[in-house]
């Protein structure tokens, strides 16, 4: 919430990433708020400046890069003592020019996962724990394609080729084998280093060990309380369903269809343009769902989208 009487500062910030993962932090100086901390490098929006044309200029005048591609991510908000911060965040993948430490006490890449620096700025804290979220979500459908060892077998090689987020979702399967299935997969992901989520079934995502819980629109609805698990997210369908997963904390939400699925050829499909308008200034990354692969990751990035989920592009021969 806004401090009273305090006017929001508008900031733009750059997730700076290299192809091995890496994202760039620079220590605070010493005559600065926060002397010694680390932060995402950034700046003031300036007035009459948009958040990406800030970040352009900061990153110009902080780093001595130019950048060449900003996709835009995520907006979280921070009440400093001495400000309330609306931090805009860009993943910068795309830049050139050599860097240079104008500002900041030290620079250092660091893997989100695995941080070797402290301490972080209290406002990018929590953006750390987005960046540990993959970028290609599997959800599974054993139950719809009648053939739980083939489906077995896709994930398999999707773990092999890379994937490491994978999210449960049988409602067709019997209860039995239904936990049985569940159980593989999570053992699977498990040997892989890839989080399991568990769809519409608390207790289930628990018994097997999963990483976390997805929630459909309806059961998010009924929520007042977070569910107490280390990842939690759910499917949205417009804004309203988004500002309430942003309101309970989630990690993360899904939000479709973009594209005409197979699965409701009559649904009407949102488009990139639509997608980015709903997904704009959230506090937790969204995947884009609905008709897409792999060849789709880009455009959904360059529409605001943290990455993709996909039902069948994700398990194809």
């Amino acid at each position: 919430m806004n401090a009273p009487n305090r006017k929001i500062v508008h900031v733009a910030a750059a997730v700076i990433t290299r192809p091995d993962g890496s994202v760039l932090l620079g220590q605070r100086a010493a005559d600065t708020f926060y002397p010694g901390y680390w932060e995402f490098p950034g700046g003031k929006v300036e007035a009459g400046e948009s958040p990406r044309d800030a970040l352009i200029r900061e990153l110009d005048e902080e780093l001595g890069i130019r950048v060449k591609v900003a996709w835009p991510w995520i907006t979280r908000e921070h009440v400093y003592e001495h400000a309330h911060v609306s931090l805009h965040f860009f993943e910068v993948p795309d830049w050139e020019g050599e860097l240079h430490d104008r500002v900041h006490a030290a620079l250092s890449w660091q893997h989100a996962d695995a941080m070797s620096v402290a301490p972080m700025l209290p406002a990018n804290g929590p953006v750390l724990k987005a960046l540990c979220l993959p970028r290609t979500m599997g959800i599974t459908h054993a139950g719809e394609i009648g053939a739980v060892p083939h489906q077995l077998a896709r994930l398999d090689a999707a773990l092999a080729g890379g994937l490491r987020l994978v999210q449960i979702r049988e409602p067709g399967l019997a209860s039995a084998e239904r936990e049985t299935f569940a159980q593989a997969v999570a053992d699977r992901c498990r040997q892989a280093g890839a989080l399991v989520l568990v769809n519409d079934d608390a207790a289930l995502a628990r018994r097997i060990g999963a990483d976390g819980l997805h929630l459909p629109a309806s059961r998010l609805a009924e929520l007042d309380v977070r569910p107490a698990f280390e990842w939690v997210g759910a499917s949205c369908h417009t804004r309203a369903e988004l500002e309430r997963a942003a309101a309970l904390g989630l990690d993360y939400a899904l939000l479709g269809a973009v594209k005409t699925t197979p699965s409701h050829p009559e649904r009407t499909a949102l488009g990139w343009k639509a997608f980015a308008e709903m997904a704009a200034r959230l506090p937790m990354p969204v995947f884009a769902l609905g008709g897409l692969g792999a060849d789709d990751l880009c455009d959904a990035k360059a529409a605001g989208a943290h990455g993709i989920a996909a039902i069948r592009a994700v398990w194809k021969d």
